[in-house]
């Protein structure tokens, strides 16, 4: 098995084909989301494959170790990951088509219209660990 991690993007990624952002869906369109989404992870469960998954809030704080005394912390001026990733999903699969089977499908959540959104999803490897002893 090989875990991935599968990314929502609120902006960055290349623009989808029902392409409305969320905060203009109506309520009853962003539920349909949301539960695609959930009956998603629960089928996934049941074969395994899903690990984890969450949306992330927009709201969110750059902190870095600085010394001694209080880690500053700012807004900016990056692309801010809060910007960025709308939430995330790890899945383990048996192989990378496998993966990308599901990250495709995934793209087809509903949105603006019931109509699939077809979003781009940022589809990442876990690093593997190497063996550090040689024979």
């Amino acid at each position: 098995m090989a875990k991935y991690l599968l990314l929502k993007h609120y902006r960055g990624a290349p623009t989808g084909v029902n392409d409305v952002p969320m905060d203009q869906w109506t309520p009853g369109e962003i539920s349909a989301h949301l539960q695609y989404m959930d009956d998603f992870a629960a089928r996934l469960e049941e074969t395994g494959e899903y690990i984890d998954g969450q949306a992330l809030s927009p709201e969110g704080t750059w902190v870095r170790y600085d010394g001694e005394g209080k880690p500053p912390v700012t807004d900016g001026p990056f692309a801010e990951t809060k910007d960025l990733i709308a939430g995330w999903m790890v899945l383990d699969v048996d192989s990378y088509d496998r993966a990308l089977e599901l990250a495709g499908e995934l793209s087809a959540a509903p949105g603006a219209g019931g109509r699939p959104i077809h979003e781009w999803l940022e589809l990442r490897p876990f690093l593997a660990v190497h063996p550090t002893v040689t024979e």
